[in-house]
């Protein structure tokens, strides 16, 4: 195998396409080159022949930014990404997007672009794997064991989701992560050392990482012999920090200039000269190709075979774990029935969410997640124990307070497969996960996020514990379902839509205050919304969601001709046919939503709009709900007195 000559197409391929779309970041490309050249043919288990493996080895590009790499490491290994594919870079319609998207591309295993998620995604890929180790695996047979490579640069290790996830992954003891930092002083403004200082190692070591550091960053040994090192220990996560030069080869080397600018015409003349490339654009010999597939196949395609075999002995020798095995895989676990949980009539939903979700738990074992120090509040937490080195079967993840990384961290367990997973925080720092969330959607990976603490009443705590702005702000999201349930019933109906979703994060908003059961369905919770007052030639039209819904309920018997409807998803409305939608909003003029939050969102179904638009205050809830209107009396004034 000729490292030079896989390690150049890589190079060339990248910049050929980053040229031709005028567009793209050539710096890591050339820098990393022989990092991922070292993962490809060295080290990684992977095997085209089956994508979807479970027991494959992960790869996460954090700097996302170099996704040509990426995407020419795929191509030349056999993936479905073709030379058409890579002249087509960063245009519409193409699967080589500007940054990597794991629902376009078999082969991508997380989608990446803001820095420090990548990361966080890798640690909880980490933590699925010691989860089905400990599950499955058995004296004889070994079904899981893959490792996580993430790929990072300077910038990743500077957000802060980053670095949450690293002390969340050295804590945990994942010796089976392992971080590739591609070091090179360098990012977008200039040179590193304007914004940091620190000393990676001592910084790595404090949270718990093993430490390797390889300064030939252009030797794709060296750095194989560095990753198998990292390998040989099972105590800790690894750091392999590898010295490279941002645009490698190119007038710009060393540079922020070739950090996200094409190099150009005379710069890849130059790299074809310096690596013996004697080929025009978009051409690889044939004997790269050769090399690299024949590198894949004795590597991942060894183990693969021998998985395949070992697993046909599984299913003869433990036909029961293998047959939950396969549950899990298709997310086939009978769930509990609605009255088979106590629910009480006058409960907050946070609590009545944490009897749901206990009972999902019990019926369901791929279901995991935790809170972020937030467990007596949120009531969001796993069985049997805390999930730790000692205790891999634990499925409450003690998070901490990082909200951050947590999201992240949840997408990553989700991301690797067969497993479920929730998180749980208060409502207003739905804030610090929005970009989890929002990646969680883009990457159609359907996440659980608990909010609990859903508005201005939490109260006492004040302004900067009361949700406004979020609910809309959440909304917002293409492909987020955002489900505030009214009561106890609409509660468990938002968990079973949760856990049931394919490609679709759930955001399940939660009171902290007690909810009274009115005239709700949990049936109908997956229309979106549906009418729980009827009334022939209503007056009004009373739209509401979560807390509110009881409380339009109350506002109805004090008004002739009103009709309640409560609306606990408008995702899922929004998918319903127009005679349903008409069935239930059939005149917006007629139309008043009533929720403790932000109006602006409500206008597209109602013509007036009851809510909150300024910071909410400290006070007991009952003041604040007099002082905001929000009580049966005060509704009915606002309504009468436009």
């Amino acid at each position: 195998m000729n490292n030079e000559r896989i390690v150049s197409a890589l190079r060339i391929l990248s910049t050929d396409a980053i040229n031709k779309a005028k567009s793209g970041h050539p710096g890591i490309c050339l820098g990393a080159a022989p990092i991922m050249n070292a993962l490809l043919t060295k080290v990684m288990n992977i095997t085209p022949e089956c994508k979807d493996w479970l027991n494959r080895d992960r790869f996460i590009l954090s700097a996302g930014h170099g996704a040509p790499l990426l995407y020419s490491a795929l191509h030349l290994a056999g993936y479905d990404i073709t030379m058409d594919d890579m002249k087509s870079l960063r245009q519409l319609g193409s699967i080589t997007a500007g940054h990597p998207e794991s629902d376009l591309i078999k082969g991508i295993d997380a989608s990446t672009g803001p820095l420090g998620q990548g990361i966080a995604m890798g640690v909880g890929m980490a933590l699925a794997e010691r989860y089905y180790a400990a599950k499955f695996n058995t004296e004889d047979i070994t079904l899981f064991d893959n490792y996580t490579y993430v790929l990072c640069g300077d910038g990743c290790l500077q957000e802060g989701v980053a670095l949450e996830a690293l002390s969340i992954c050295g804590h945990q003891k994942l010796d089976k992560f392992i971080l590739i930092f591609d070091s090179n002083d360098i990012q977008l403004d200039g040179e590193t050392n304007m914004t940091i200082s620190e000393d990676t190692k001592a910084k790595f070591e404090a949270m718990g990482f093993n430490y390797i550091r390889v300064e030939e960053g252009n030797d794709s040994d060296k750095i194989a012999e560095a990753i198998n090192k990292a390998k040989s220990q099972n105590e800790k996560p690894s750091l392999i920090e590898v010295r490279t030069v941002i645009g490698h080869g190119t007038t710009l080397a060393g540079s922020c200039a070739c950090h996200g600018a094409p190099i150009g015409e005379e710069n890849s003349n130059l790299i074809r000269e310096k690596f013996g490339w004697n080929y025009p654009p978009f051409e690889v010999p044939s004997d790269v190709y050769e090399d690299v597939k024949e590198a894949i196949n004795h590597l991942g395609g060894t183990k693969y075979a021998k998985w395949v075999a070992d697993y046909a002995l599984y299913q003869e020798k433990y036909a029961d774990k293998a047959l939950e095995l396969q549950k899990f895989l298709a997310n086939d676990f009978a769930l509990p029935e609605a009255d088979s949980i106590p629910q009480g009539f006058d409960e907050a939903t946070r609590k009545s969410g944490g009897k749901v979700l206990t009972e999902f738990q019990k019926a369901c074992p791929n279901l995991l997640g935790g809170s972020a120090d937030l467990t007596k509040s949120t009531n969001a937490k796993g069985l049997d124990g805390n999930n730790t080195k000692e205790n891999p079967l634990g499925r409450n993840i003690c998070y901490g307070v990082r909200e951050h990384a947590m999201g992240a961290v949840a997408n990553g367990i989700t991301l690797y497969g067969g497993l479920r997973t929730f998180t749980g925080a208060f409502f207003v720092f739905s804030d610090y996960m929005k970009p989890a969330i929002r990646m969680a959607a883009l990457m159609k990976v359907p996440t659980i996020f608990i909010f609990t603490h859903d508005s201005v009443m939490v109260g006492e705590d004040g302004p900067t514990h009361e949700p406004i702005e979020q609910l809309i702000g959440l909304r917002a999201i293409p492909n987020c379902n955002v489900i505030r349930p009214a009561d106890a019933r609409e509660t468990y109906e938002a968990f079973k839509i949760a856990y049931t979703s394919h490609e679709t994060p759930t955001v399940i908003i939660l009171s902290r205050q007690n909810l009274v059961v009115t005239e709700t369905s949990s049936e109908l919770v997956n229309k979106g919304a549906y009418v729980v007052k009827d009334c022939s030639n209503p007056d009004y039209i009373l739209l509401a969601t979560g807390s509110e819904v009881s409380l339009a309920y109350e506002v109805s018997k004090l008004l002739d001709n009103v009709k309640v409807v409560s609306m606990p998803s408008e995702f899922l409305f929004n998918q319903q046919d127009e005679a349903y939608q008409r069935s239930v909003l059939n005149d917006r003029n007629k139309t008043i939503a009533i929720e403790m939050g932000a109006t602006a969102g409500w206008y597209k179904y109602a013509s007036r709009v009851i809510g909150i638009d300024t910071f909410g205050l400290s006070a007991p809830a009952k003041v604040l709900a007099n002082y905001f209107g929000f009580t049966p009396e005060g509704i009915v004034n606002k309504i009468l007195n436009k």
